[in-house]
């Protein structure tokens, strides 16, 4: 065994050449038992091996900056950095990260989680590096499915233009960036990914580096170069930016990576390296159908993932979605290259023609749908809720300002488990909340949110329905269309929820009432606009409020409905805010993460039980 001897990347760049295939055999092997025991992101890391075990060979990681896009893939990176021994902690409460993590290892750059981000950070290390006068190699690894993102473009215009010597690392494998046109093309690609090639370009400008004029004399030579390029097959779109570009690469070809990434790195100008490679290479399973080994959890590794996982929140709401479409032909559905993961796939087999899939283009999305409202349709985009962050503007700047019927199905509301901080929907009650016109429902079951979902279609301006990942609890009453409702009455403390955190309020109650301790349970349905008049009466009965929720605390329901209390002259004499404060949460099951923030039904006992016998 290779593997079990690498411990750093030094020692990956001790092996001989012909060990490497071995190496990358093993990887394989290793990934498959490790993700099949914790769960986790399987295709990509598959199909990078042989990438990563060349960005190590040529690159050094504790110096040099290897900057991850969405991060997913970095499985191998992490194994030859020395944490292979600690992934059977991957994703769980304080164990290895799923993403990169600087504060983990100091081979991980820069943390990542979203995408299309990477080639901005990348130049932006590479700029300091020129001005603090430092010495290192700056590296920007992006997928096919990153470059559907706007932001990859902003930063690619800014990189080529800058002259800034960095590697863009294209992981291609899926989506034709720059097919071959014809013989010629395909020739000048092999010819260029040759070791000789690259040798006689580097010996022929050393040459002409010495020689008086002789930069000159090469920037001529290159210009007459490009132009005939140009003339006999069209130009890369990363030419056109400024990039020198060199491919496409055979990704699983560890040999011909190493020759082009080391070329890429010395060259001394911006470069982009177009890798070809095959999502989740090596495990037959993961071959056929990557889409269900993206992101996934325990299964048997000589089965394959399963294709069900019975139904969650996300399949109802798509389940629901469809059948609203049939009876309304204006409604539309729009996701961001995350159609299977917000359940839309039974729409858009149903309904193709109404099913418009942007890529990873959150803002792009809201925009588009803003433009569709205007024109008489019903767009319903379906986005996780760390991802509608970045169409926080579009938001506000092309639907709210107009009062466009736009409505936003916002998975993964609160907190999502082993993804950890980067994908925790915590943020959105307080921004959403904040927009002017927008309407803010929060169903806690599936009958709920299909009452929600159908009343948010047939609503005017801009709606919001915010569900979490996952199952139902327990199933609850119908939603009538009321701001709130009493699900259990009290007389000791008022306890307020939305969502399904109205669950750990009913059992806090239960575990309350059999101490002596009476409270009122009510469940918010709409948070945005907020009425506090449900609340009101309870508290003038109660003189106690505690408000739970999975969201940060500046804005939150809790704050603005103390606010509004206080302002009708209602406060309580007791007022508990249980929220996540202001913090990033970490990563760990979601029932965990409850209980270590103090935001479950033990927590909220505990602090009704101390407000009322020792208050």
């Amino acid at each position: 065994m290779i593997l079990e001897h690498i411990s750093s990347p030094d020692d990956v760049k001790r092996l001989d050449r012909a060990q490497l295939p071995a190496l990358c055999g093993e990887l394989r092997q290793f990934l498959v038992e490790s993700v099949s025991r914790t769960g986790g992101h399987l295709a990509s890391n598959l199909g990078a091996v042989e990438l990563t075990v060349a960005i190590h060979r040529v690159f050094d990681t504790a110096r040099d900056r290897l900057v991850f896009d969405v991060g997913h893939q970095c499985y191998v990176h992490k194994a030859l950095t020395g944490r292979r021994e600690l992934f059977s902690t991957l994703r769980q409460m304080g164990g290895l990260g799923g993403f990169p993590r600087p504060d983990e290892s100091v081979h991980d750059a820069f943390i990542a989680g979203h995408a299309s981000n990477s080639v901005s950070v990348a130049l932006g290390m590479a700029r300091a590096r020129t001005l603090l006068g430092e010495d290192y190699a700056v590296a920007a690894l992006i997928g096919d499915g990153a470059l559907t993102g706007g932001l990859a473009y902003e930063g690619l215009n800014d990189a080529g233009d800058s002259g800034e010597p960095l590697v863009v690392i294209l992981n291609d494998n899926g989506m034709s960036i720059d097919p071959n046109v014809g013989g010629i093309s395909a020739h000048l690609s092999r010819l260029r990914l040759r070791p000789g090639y690259f040798a006689f370009k580097r010996g022929y400008r050393s040459f002409l580096r010495r020689l008086p004029g002789g930069m000159s004399l090469y920037r001529f030579n290159h210009k007459v170069k490009t132009a005939v390029k140009k003339a006999i097959y069209p130009c890369s779109l990363f030419e056109d930016m400024g990039f020198t570009y060199l491919g496409p690469v055979d990704g699983h070809n560890v040999e011909q990576l190493c020759s082009t990434l080391a070329w890429a790195r010395d060259m001394g100008c911006p470069v982009l390296v177009h890798v070809r490679t095959v999502k989740g290479k090596g495990y037959i399973p993961a071959e056929r159908k990557p889409e269900l080994c993206h992101g996934v959890s325990p299964f048997d590794p000589s089965v394959g993932v399963p294709e069900s996982h019975g139904e969650d929140f996300s399949a109802r709401f798509g389940r629901t979605l469809t059948a609203l479409a049939a009876e309304n032909p204006r409604l539309c559905a729009v996701t961001a290259a995350m159609g299977e993961g917000t359940g839309l796939s039974l729409f858009a087999h149903t309904c193709p023609d109404r099913f418009f899939d942007v890529g990873i283009a959150e803002g792009h999305a809201v925009t588009m749908a803003a433009g569709m409202a205007k024109q008489g349709l019903v767009p319903v985009f379906a986005v996780y809720s760390t991802f509608l962050q970045r169409g926080f503007d579009m938001l506000l700047h092309d639907v709210a300002l107009q009062g466009l019927h736009v409505v936003l199905a916002v998975d993964r509301g609160g907190l999502v488990g082993a993804d950890g901080p980067t994908h925790h929907g915590c943020q959105d009650v307080a921004f959403l909340s904040q927009i002017p016109g927008m309407t803010v429902l929060c169903p806690g079951s599936f009958l709920q949110l299909d009452d929600m979902l159908r009343a948010a279609v047939d609503m005017a301006g801009p709606v919001a329905v915010r569900y979490p990942r996952g199952r139902e609890a327990r199933p609850l009453c119908r939603w009538g269309g009321e701001d709130a409702v009493i699900l259990r009455e009290g007389r000791d403390v008022t306890l307020v929820a939305y969502g399904v955190m109205i669950n750990e309020l009913l059992d806090a109650a239960r575990t309350l009432e059999q101490e002596g301790i009476s409270a009122e349970v009510i469940q918010y349905y709409r948070i945005a606009p907020l009425d506090p008049a449900p609340v009101q009466g309870s508290v003038a009965k109660t003189g106690r409020l505690l408000v739970l929720e999975d969201c940060v605390e500046s804005g939150s329901v809790g704050q603005r409905l103390t606010a509004a209390l206080a302002q009708a002259g209602a406060a309580p004499e007791v007022v508990l805010l249980k929220n996540l404060k202001d913090h990033f949460v970490g990563q760990g099951a979601v029932a965990q993460l409850r209980q270590a923030e103090g935001i479950d039904a033990a927590a909220v006992a505990a602090a009704v039980r101390k407000a009322v016998c020792h208050g």
